[in-house]
Parts: C-alpha cells; sequence; structure tokens
C-alpha cells in the first residue's frame, strides 16, 4: 500500500462563500490556507481569512480565477502541497486536474479520467449504462445528425428534451411537444450550444412528465471503498437554476432512498471515481419508484451543506483525506439521516423586476443566529458586488427535527436576515417557502416558473412604517443628552398631553409622513397615522390613514427588538425590528417579508419625488455593450437607446418619452444599479400633446 500523500498547505482556488467554508475546514484539520483573488476581491472575507493570499489578475474571471497558469503559479510561490478548487471556475476542467498531477500537486477532487467521462453527457450516459444504471429512454451518440434525432422521436415518445452534449445550467435545452416543432427546435438548440460550449453536439430524451431534481452525494476513496450519504431534493429551481435544496427528499421512501444511493454509488464505479461527488437523477412525482440518471457532478455542490446538516459528516474535511490516501471515515452501514436541512440561496437579484442582477456596495449586514441555523457567507459591510461574477452571496442552512420544523427555522432565520445596500431574493426566499405546494412538499422542477410571476415586493405595511418610526425615535432617544427621562421616547411631557412623534420617512420606492401619537403616556398603545407627502413632480394634499397600533409584548435582544403587534385589535402578529449601524435606518420584519424604512428630510422627500422623470438608469450593475443613438438626437418613447449586459444576460432600455436624448456613457462602460445612462428631455410638442390627453 502506498504512503499516505502530505499535505501541509491547501490552495483555494475559488472565492466567495465556498472559498471561505474551505479555508474553515482547513484551518479545523490543522493545516495552512491559501486564498487567490482578483483585483475585484482585494478586501474580500476569503483573503483575509487565509494565512496567505496571492494577487492572480483583473476582475474578469477569465484573466485571474480561470487562468490556469496564474493559479498554478501561486501554488507554487505560496508553497502549497494541494488545490482545492471549491465549485464552478476549475472545478471540473479535466486540464487543469492533470496539470496538478503534471507538476506535483495533489487535486483535491477526481481523478482526470474521470471528468473527462462526466463531463459529456454522451461519454456519461454510456459509462453509466455499463453498471446497469437507469437512464431516461433516448438516443445519444456521438455526431446525431438532424434527421436521426427526428428519426428517433417517435419512439422515444413525445414530449421529448433536446439537450446539449456539453455544458450545463439549461443552455441549449428545449421541451418539444409534437414531431412538427423539432426541426426548428433543434436549430435552435445546436446554435445555442455552439455559441455557450463551443460544440454544437446533441442528444435526445423523453421527457418525463412531472419530474423532480433528486441528487445523492457520494465519496469514493482510492482503497475500493464508494458510499453514499443520502440525497437531496432540488426540485426548487428557476430556469433550471437551482434557488432551495432539501435534504431528504420528501418523495421517497426508504426502499427507493436505498436503490438510488447504490445506483449513485455504480455511476461512480462505473468511472473510476475518488473524492467527493454528485450523481443527480430525474424522478416522476407520479412515480417515484422509477429514477433515471441525468448526469454527475464531479465536485462539491453548493448545496452541500443540507448534507452536512443531516449526516454530522463534514464533506470537505472528507475530501482532504481522501486526497491524502486514507479510506473513508465511516461505511455505508454507519451512514444514518438525522432530521431535515434545508438551504436558501441569497442571491443579488432583483425577483420581482424580472430576476435581473443587482449590485451595490453593502452598508448593513446581520446574518440570523441560533439552534440549527447555518451561514455560508462569502462578504461584509463595506463590500461592492459588481457583475463580474455570480451574484451568489451566502447560503442560509436551517436544520429541524423534521421537514415542517426545518421550513419554520429558515423562514424565521431569513425574516432575520439584512443585505443593505443592495436588492436581494431574501423576500422572494422566504414567499417561496411559505408557497402551499411547497409546505406539502407538492414539487417538480417546473413549479417555479409557474409560480414566479406571481411575487411581487411586499408593501409597507402602516404597522412597519409606525414601528420605524417608534425604533428611530427610541434610538434618538437613547443618544439624546437630556438623560432618561427627558429623552425617552415614550412622548411624556410633564403636566401636558403626550406629544406626537413625526417623521418623513421612505422605503426607497414611496414617501411617508408618520405620526405617532402615545395614549396617555402609554409606551404600549399608539395612534398611527401615514400621511402620503407627494406625488411624483407635484405636491398634493396628503392623504391619510389612522390605525390604533398596539404593541402586547415587546423584547430586546442585542439589536433586535421583538413584538406582538395588533392593529386596529386584530389578531396579534410577529413583527421584528433592527437598527443600522448609523441608527438612521430600520429593517422591520413582518409576516409577508422584510422592509428597510429610513427617515429623511422633508426637503428630501420632496426631491426625491421630482426626480428623474426622463431619466434612464441602469436596472443593474453590468456593461454598456451598445449605444443605438447619438446625444443630441429626437428619439419616440419606447425606442432603444442602449443595451447593458451583466452575468451573460442582455438588457435593453428604452426611451421613458419622446423628446431628445443625452446620452452619458459609451461602449464598454461598467456601470451601478441605478447609474444615470442617459437623460430624456421632453420636446414642448410632446408636453402640449399630453397635457391635451391628460398623459402624466
Amino acid at each position: 500500500m502506498n504512503a499516505p500523500t502530505r499535505i501541509g498547505t491547501v490552495l483555494v482556488a475559488n472565492r466567495g462563500e465556498i472559498a471561505v467554508r474551505v479555508i474553515k475546514t482547513v484551518h479545523k484539520m490543522g493545516l495552512q490556507a491559501v486564498a487567490i483573488y482578483s483585483d475585484a476581491d482585494r478586501c474580500a472575507p476569503h483573503v483575509t481569512l487565509a494565512d496567505k493570499a496571492v494577487h492572480v489578475g483583473p476582475a474578469a474571471a477569465a484573466q485571474s480565477y480561470l487562468d490556469i497558469d496564474k493559479v498554478m503559479t501561486a501554488a507554487h510561490i505560496s508553497g502549497a502541497d494541494a488545490i482545492h478548487p471549491g465549485y464552478g471556475f476549475l472545478s471540473e476542467n479535466a486540464a487543469f486536474a492533470r496539470r496538478c498531477e503534471d507538476e506535483g500537486i495533489v487535486f483535491i477532487g477526481p481523478p482526470a479520467s474521470a471528468i473527462d467521462k462526466m463531463g459529456d453527457k454522451i461519454t456519461a450516459r454510456s459509462t453509466v449504462e455499463s453498471r446497469n444504471v437507469p437512464t431516461v429512454p433516448g438516443i445519444s451518440r456521438p455526431g446525431l445528425s438532424d434527421q436521426e434525432i427526428i428519426d428517433a422521436a417517435p419512439e422515444i415518445g413525445f414530449p421529448v428534451l433536446i439537450k446539449p452534449s456539453a455544458g450545463g445550467g439549461g443552455k441549449g435545452m428545449h421541451r418539444v411537444e409534437t414531431a412538427e416543432e423539432l426541426p426548428q427546435a433543434l436549430v435552435s438548440a445546436r446554435r445555442e450550444a455552439a455559441s455557450s460550449f463551443g460544440d454544437d453536439t446533441l442528444f435526445l430524451e423523453h421527457f418525463v412528465d412531472t419530474p423532480r431534481h433528486i441528487e445523492v452525494q457520494i465519496v469514493a476513496d482510492s482503497h475500493g471503498n464508494v458510499i453514499h450519504l443520502g440525497e437531496r431534493e432540488c426540485s426548487q429551481q428557476r430556469r433550471h437554476q437551482k434557488v432551495i435544496e432539501e435534504a431528504p427528499s420528501a418523495l421517497l421512501d426508504e426502499a427507493t432512498r436505498q436503490e438510488i444511493g447504490e445506483a449513485a454509488c455504480d455511476a461512480a464505479r462505473a468511472c473510476g471515481y475518488r473524492g467527493a461527488g454528485t450523481v443527480e437523477f430525474i424522478v416522476s412525482a407520479r412515480q417515484p419508484e422509477r429514477f433515471f440518471f441525468m448526469e454527475m457532478n464531479t465536485r462539491l455542490q453548493v448545496e452541500h451543506p443540507v448534507t452536512e446538516m443531516v449526516t454530522g459528516v463534514d464533506l470537505v474535511e472528507w475530501q482532504i483525506r481522501v486526497a491524502r490516501g486514507e479510506e473513508l471515515p465511516l461505511t455505508q452501514e454507519k451512514i444514518r439521516l438525522n432530521g431535515h436541512a434545508v438551504e436558501a440561496r441569497i442571491y443579488a437579484e432583483d425577483a420581482a423586476g424580472g430576476f435581473l442582477p443587482t449590485g451595490g456596495t453593502i452598508t448593513s449586514l446581520t446574518w440570523p443566529r441560533g439552534a440549527g441555523v447555518r451561514v455560508d457567507s462569502g462578504v461584509n459591510v463595506g463590500q461592492h458586488i459588481g457583475s463580474d461574477y455570480d451574484p451568489m452571496l451566502a447560503k442560509l442552512i436551517a436544520w429541524g427535527d423534521n421537514r415542517e420544523h426545518a421550513l419554520q427555522r429558515l423562514d424565521a432565520a431569513l425574516g432575520t436576515t439584512v443585505v443593505d445596500g443592495l436588492v436581494t431574493n431574501v423576500n422572494f426566499n422566504r414567499f417561496l417557502i411559505n408557497r402551499p405546494e411547497v409546505i406539502a412538499g407538492d414539487l417538480d422542477t417546473g413549479l417555479l416558473d409557474r409560480i414566479c410571476g406571481e411575487y411581487s415586493d411586499p408593501p409597507t405595511p402602516d404597522a412597519a412604517w409606525g414601528l420605524a418610526v417608534l425604533n428611530r425615535a427610541i434610538s434618538a432617544a437613547r443618544s439624546s443628552t437630556l438623560g432618561r427621562v427627558w429623552g425617552c421616547a415614550d412622548a411624556w411631557r410633564g403636566g401636558l398631553p403626550p406629544a406626537p412623534i413625526r417623521m418623513v420617512v421612505t422605503d426607497g420606492q414611496e414617501v411617508r409622513e408618520v405620526s405617532l401619537q402615545s395614549r396617555d403616556n402609554s409606551a404600549t398603545t399608539w395612534t398611527v397615522t401615514v400621511s402620503t407627502v407627494v406625488e411624483k413632480g407635484a405636491e398634493k394634499i396628503p392623504e391619510s390613514t389612522t390605525h390604533e397600533l398596539e404593541l402586547l409584548r415587546r423584547e430586546v435582544k442585542e439589536d433586535l427588538t421583538d413584538y406582538q403587534v395588533s392593529i386596529d385589535r386584530s389578531p396579534a402578529e410577529h413583527w421584528g425590528v433592527r437598527t443600522s449601524p448609523s441608527g438612521a435606518r430600520s429593517y422591520v420584519t413582518g409576516p409577508e417579508g422584510t422592509v428597510s424604512v429610513e427617515q429623511i428630510s422633508r426637503r428630501a422627500a420632496l426631491a426625491v419625488a421630482a426626480d428623474g422623470d426622463g431619466a434612464i438608469t441602469s436596472p443593474m450593475p453590468g456593461t454598456v455593450i451598445a449605444v443605438d443613438v447619438g446625444s443630441g438626437a429626437e428619439v419616440e418613447q419606447g425606442q432603444p437607446i442602449l443595451v447593458i449586459e451583466a452575468m451573460k444576460m442582455e438588457h435593453t432600455l428604452t426611451a421613458p418619452a419622446s423628446g431628445h436624448v443625452t446620452v452619458h456613457v459609451s461602449v464598454g462602460d461598467k456601470v451601478d444599479a441605478g447609474s444615470v445612462l442617459a437623460d430624456v428631455v421632453e420636446t414642448d410638442t410632446q408636453r402640449q400633446t399630453d397635457t391635451q390627453t391628460g398623459n402624466k
């Protein structure tokens, strides 16, 4: 038997939350960690957490994290014995794995040969079929022509799914319902596959009815041992991108769990696997006992924490032990699934605005804490989130005794999460896990695409406006130099009626004047009056709503205040309020989500309302890739002005009105979300027409 391989220093060839997560285990094992970083990540958490850090280039991933020469140079100059690739970037790059082997550095991952076999879907399919792993009925051999696919489709059975042999992420995949639609769909699929992966090879599978995405975590060592650690359900995905994951699946019974686990182990054996990997299956919700191999991810998965939570296994530690030549620490019969875990991915994206990527500088950050809650984060306060990398900021994972308990814990954890300075999908995640279908476990891979159009950002209710103003008043009172009695925010005035607390506040969308009137100097019962300050561009007589706000219970926990709140004697609801470090902003969490409310001056409120009538602003951080008109040109309402690209997504911006345009950017410029890119000044003729027709 070969002597164990010595590993003393591990270079983590990645960034963000996965780099932080790997470094923590490296340190736990008593090893040294080396980080690599681009210009954009000089002060990122993974850089400061590591023992050493090596700069590898500019922000663009192709010139830094994806540059094999630079990564290998960083490993040599830092004295690294091994490289952990994380996921994404170079983690499934067979050439990178071979380069490590050639240069005497341990690749903490599978052999390059296994990456090759499983990286091509056609080869992967034939490889696992050699071990009798069930695959979806279809036709999959290299070099299939369009006509061969068309001829095979009727026997496979419609609907069918066209899939590219290379790549992933749903690109180039097309569901086809009839034979008549197939020829044109093949043309589109080949074009997309060639554009995305440089390879237009296609194959065809039967589309499984009401499909659910079930994946199995496996680990294999170099001594012939292969085990699985149960399955994960990843059916909550939008456009083939996972959002919510859980372990175990609510669909499988124990017998099917054992069968699918053994099939995953056979898939690993078929390709000579070593290390941690994931075998993905498609399972019909209507026939859960039937499962079919989809693909194998030859790396750690984003959702691996849910498996760690229910098994108690540190998968990164096992990866390192296997890379050192050790046997697996546990046998199959000693793997037990305990309870249930659910993970939510936190993205910098605007769910209510078409899921466009967002960005900005993080000004305040609060992660949940408590029993059964884990946070894998790769960001910190002051960090700028741009368009160079994947928009995932962190993952929240909750464990419970059962699935219902885990979902409740995750909802509570999301409710106390604050990422201020940019728009995230936190509230969208709460919307998802509280859907009746999700609570019941009635899932399939098309569910999110069917329901995401129903989502809108939660409005700011009167209770939230009132609690934000009360919280701001309390914060101001605590910093008062008048003393405890005179500075406290209970509106008490000796011998006089209680004074109202009035503030002008905004939630980023609306501007309101809020008045809180304490009843009989009580700190528990308030009259809340919420008034509209202005309409956009013009003052108006405030429209007001008045309610009775009763604080039935209040408990202060560090920077969080928990309230039980009754509005107009309605049943009490649970609310939580946090304050930003500056004290000017409050984060109010209620049953429908979290909103942030900030105090502003009346003058600022008027400016906000009047600003930007003809401005064209960027909906996301990105790069200007086209400017269709020049400054001074006369444009029509709805006419394309310029195009922004972020995360391989293009967004065309159009004129908000007819008039003369002034463009402030050029092709190649990088812009932040909210940046003013152009202005359109309406012509006098257009204004007169709008006035006559009553348009605003």
